[in-house]
């Protein structure tokens, strides 16, 4: 039996421990084999945007673009639609392979047999 594993990171660059920490083990998890949906909402949103990750910088920490990859490599990266809107972003602002998706989408997904959901 497999389980989904399904991540929320609410903050984005202004909190790079928790934004850190979240794509960790999103792509952690990847690499483990488990289906993997991260959802980036607020600020994290800018995550999505081509180049935002390659400037983030976190001592002792992979870099975030290498674990935006290998999410989007094997998982589902998805930007909350009100959060993308409220920041005039459309998908076609996005990685590739990223999609825009909100709350019926995030809870049909946790609500889901063998889901787990984290906050960050």
């Amino acid at each position: 039996m497999s389980r989904t594993l399904v991540i929320k990171l609410t903050a984005g660059a202004e909190e790079p421990e928790r934004a850190n920490q979240a794509f960790t083990v999103a792509a952690t998890a990847v690499a483990a084999g488990a289906t993997v949906s991260l959802w980036l909402t607020g600020e994290a949103v800018w995550f999505a945007v081509p180049g935002r990750a390659e400037s983030f910088e976190l001592p002792h920490a992979a870099p975030l673009a290498d674990l935006v990859a290998a999410v989007l490599a094997g998982g589902q990266l998805t930007a909350c639609t009100q959060c993308a809107k409220r920041r005039n972003l459309t998908e076609s602002d996005l990685l590739p392979g990223t999609r825009i998706a909100g709350a019926p989408a995030f809870t049909e997904e946790i609500l889901t047999d063998n889901a787990q959901a984290i906050v960050y």
